[in-house]
């Protein structure tokens, strides 16, 4: 029987991103939910009385065993252990999730979940899984990677989410909770020095009545020299200087049944957008750089590079205000809000010491956010969720370019006088309802859907000839390629069913539709492109599982399987015209693909010291006639439906990107206690096997008519350099906790990547031009000290 200490103690690690302690959780008997229960405060009072995991991933607080989705909940102490930087070192921590870091924008991940991704930066588009923090999603790829810091929980939701998340969560959703002010007096702060010149300083303060209001302030500094070398100027590469700080207030008037919590925050971060070179002899640009310098591999090679100096200038505040008004029979909550960002990002996308393609690009986004949802019980065994929700971004995007400048001295702004101009909008508004019927003692329906409105405008401009000055850009000043307008509205309805034959056990069904809205292109070149939108598109996902807990409590089991039927796949396609000769669009696959998969995850905990977690995945999937129109610049083309200078181009035997075979992880931590406090160990591997990273060709087979005419182009796979290897990433900690009264400190030592895999985080090829890539980070070790009262 555990002691109330021992319960706070459990509750702390589960609840709250506990620095030093990794103490197991015990799971409870299978809970019902309660609708929409102000999510934190009573997630860690149930969590402390009964050592469940409490997860908010229906929009009610509920046990993580009685939850009928696949969900991870992610142990936040282990990112803390193993000195984690930001959400990317959850990669292979869930089954089938995968977060890579892109450099071409701040921030910007590359997150797959069974398979299903968007790997671009431009805002135009939206992502298929979505990033939400304190329930606010993030409306673009930059942004998603965020800090691993002050987070109190991590859910990760595999498969549509669209009901109770919105219409771009095709893929499923990171739902990060920060923490709640703790309405006490406290501090945690913790310094971190490690390899590659890495620095980096936590602070989070508390203080309040202990009753009714409470205030939080953090700041988060985090600054590395990068592990790349630059060989060409002698220098490192890859550096970054960030700093993430803001404050929280919350308002509990007691017996009131309100609360209130108003949250500001920013970030900015300068870093160096360093780019490898992947360029090989088949390519335009091997032909003017340095042997050296071409044909290089795309593993131990990653590491050293050529190109001239670039810089990201990147700052986002933001706001969220989360309001919950208990009256009673219904539960009403309102979430509000607004982020916004700039950027000002200079790239050498050759990654070559000659100056071949360097680029200058300045960005505004804003985004506003309103969420409100009412949440009770009908009658008994009847409970719902259900809300509105309105969205809006604006943003805008120029571009200078640099193309065979052979002027590395010349800034783009003042070379190029024909720079592009991107200006866009989004507004969606959404309708949504969940419910759950319990219809015996042991079986539950759950139903509901999600009806959404999206508004898409964009605007798509070059100079002209004429120079445009970065810091007084109009409108005004480009010649309009092509400017769009369109609406999209779909229903995507849900349903499953559970049953519950014992405490013990659940097996669940269901059947979910997702949405992803569609949109113009925004590297689009002429009117006829720029002004035709791509259409939505959906998945369906099917999905059985089931849950076990045995071992009185001290193991849990959980086992899902599915299908995902993806209709009109967005992908973006190479094709002629515009300034350069060739362009890039987006379209529509109506044969889209076929994902299927099988995903395990268990935690055992041996001992109150001792807990153990695995996970699996199992992914299978393939692409249905997948032919899209394409430019073929290897003969003579016959005519056809595609247009003239273009071919159906045959892309079913390439492989779905960010869709590796097989994941699998093992984690352990151990607490030995000792007469000054205790030791803390904690020792992971995850196992990610090869997957592609673009949607390109290896090679290309035509089909000829009698005239020697290419009537069809087969593509041969994806090419191999953008294939990353087998990784088996190891990382380890081991922290001493010192309890000094009503103080604690600790110090940690820790490892990341310690077998010190190499391979790509992103991989690009160019249309035939050039090719580069972005490295994973090499084996990394260092040290922490801290305090916490």
């Amino acid at each position: 029987m555990k002691t109330p200490a021992t319960r706070r103690l459990i509750a702390v690690a589960l609840a709250t991103s506990a620095i030093g302690f990794t103490l197991p959780a015990f799971a409870a008997e299978a809970d019902e939910p309660q609708a929409n229960d102000p999510q934190m405060a009573q997630s860690e009072a149930a969590s402390e009385e009964s050592g469940a995991i409490i997860v908010t991933a229906r929009r009610r607080s509920e046990t993580l065993q009685s939850t009928p989705v696949a969900i991870t909940a992610v142990n936040t102490a282990m990112l803390e252990a193993k000195g984690a930087v930001n959400i990317g070192d959850l990669q292979g921590a869930a089954p089938g999730l995968l977060i890579t870091q892109q450099n071409s924008g701040a921030q910007a991940a590359n997150i797959s979940i069974r398979g299903l991704t968007y790997a671009d930066i431009e805002k135009s588009q939206t992502p298929t899984v979505g990033v939400l923090v304190d329930g606010v999603v993030i409306g673009t790829n930059t942004g998603q990677l965020q800090d691993a810091f002050d987070v109190a929980q991590i859910e990760v939701l595999r498969g549509p989410q669209g009901t109770l998340f919105g219409a771009n969560t095709i893929g499923g959703v990171i739902s990060i909770q920060r923490s709640k002010p703790t309405m006490e007096l406290g501090l945690k702060a913790e310094a971190t020095y490690a390899r590659f010149g890495t620095f980096s300083a936590k602070a989070i303060g508390n203080y309040g009545d202990g009753e009714t209001w409470g205030v939080k302030a953090w700041y988060f500094h985090n600054e590395t020299d990068g592990f790349y070398r630059n060989v060409t100027r002698n220098v490192s590469a890859g550096w970054s200087n960030a700093e993430n700080y803001g404050a929280s207030l919350l308002f509990k008037p007691a017996g009131s049944g309100f609360e209130a919590q108003l949250t500001v925050a920013q970030v900015e971060q300068v870093f160096d957008p360093v780019v490898s070179n992947l360029t090989n002899s088949s390519e335009v640009f091997c032909g003017f750089i340095p042997a050296r310098e071409c044909n290089r591999n795309n593993t131990t090679d990653l590491y050293t590079t050529f190109g001239d100096a670039a810089s990201s200038n990147y700052k986002a505040p933001e706001a969220t205000l989360e309001l919950n008004y208990d009256a009673g029979a219904v539960k009403l909550t309102s979430i509000t809000g607004w982020r916004k960002s700039t950027e000002a990002q200079t790239q050498d996308f050759d990654g070559s010491s000659v100056d071949l393609y360097y680029v200058d690009r300045r960005q505004n986004y804003e985004q506003w956010s309103q969420e409100l949802r009412a949440a009770g019980e009908l009658f008994d065994g009847f409970d719902y969720v259900v809300g509105g929700f309105y969205f809006k971004s604006d943003y805008d995007l120029t571009q200078w370019s640099r193309v065979f400048g052979f002027a590395p001295t010349v800034p783009p702004t003042t070379f190029d006088l024909n720079s592009q101009h991107v200006v866009g909008r989004t507004e969606s508004y959404a309708a949504f309802g969940d419910f759950n019927w319990k219809v015996s003692d042991t079986v539950r329906v759950s139903f509901g859907g999600r009806y959404s409105h999206d508004k898409k405008e964009l605007f798509n401009g070059f100079a002209g000839g004429k120079l445009i000055d970065p810091n007084n850009i109009q409108r005004s000043q480009f010649v309009p390629v092509g400017t769009g307008k369109a609406s999209f509205n779909k229903f995507t309805p849900k349903i499953g069913v559970d049953w519950r034959p014992n405490t013990d056990t659940m097996l669940y069904a269901s059947w979910s539709r997702g949405y992803r809205s569609g949109g113009f292109s925004p590297r689009a070149a002429t009117a006829a492109t720029a002004s035709t939108p791509f259409q939505p598109e959906t998945v369906d996902s099917y999905e059985v599982g089931v849950k076990l807990t045995a071992l009185n409590g001290k193991l849990d089991l959980n086992l899902a399987g599915f299908v995902s039927d993806y209709k009109d796949m967005q992908q973006n396609l190479t094709v002629p015209g515009g300034p350069t000769g060739n362009q890039t669009v987006t379209g529509n696959v109506p044969g889209g693909a076929l994902i299927k998969g099988i995903e395990f995850d268990g935690t055992l905990r041996v001992t109150e010291n001792f807990r153990m977690t695995a996970s699996l995945a199992f992914l299978d999937s393939n692409f249905r006639d997948f032919v899209a129109c394409g430019a073929y610049a290897g003969g003579p083309v016959a005519t056809n439906a595609c247009g003239a200078g273009l071919v159906p181009f045959d892309y079913s035997a390439n492989r779905l990107i960010y869709a590796p075979d097989f994941t699998a992880s093992l984690g352990a931590e151990y607490t030995y206690p000792t007469s000054f406090g205790d030791i803390s160990t904690n020792l992971s591997w995850r196992h990610i096997s090869p997957y592609d990273q673009q949607l390109s060709a290896a090679s290309l087979t035509p089909t000829l008519n009698s005239a020697g005419a290419a009537t069809r182009v087969t593509v041969n796979g994806n090419d191999p350099r953008v294939r990353t290897t087998t990784q088996d990433l190891v990382d380890a900690a081991l922290t001493f906790n010192f309890d000094l009264n009503d103080t604690k400190a600790y110090v940690r030592v820790f490892g990341r990547n310690l077998l010190n895999e190499k391979t790509t985080t992103h991989a690009f090829t160019v249309a035939g031009l050039w090719s580069f890539g972005m490295a994973l980070e090499p084996r990394t070790y260092g040290a922490t000290v801290g305090v916490r009262f």
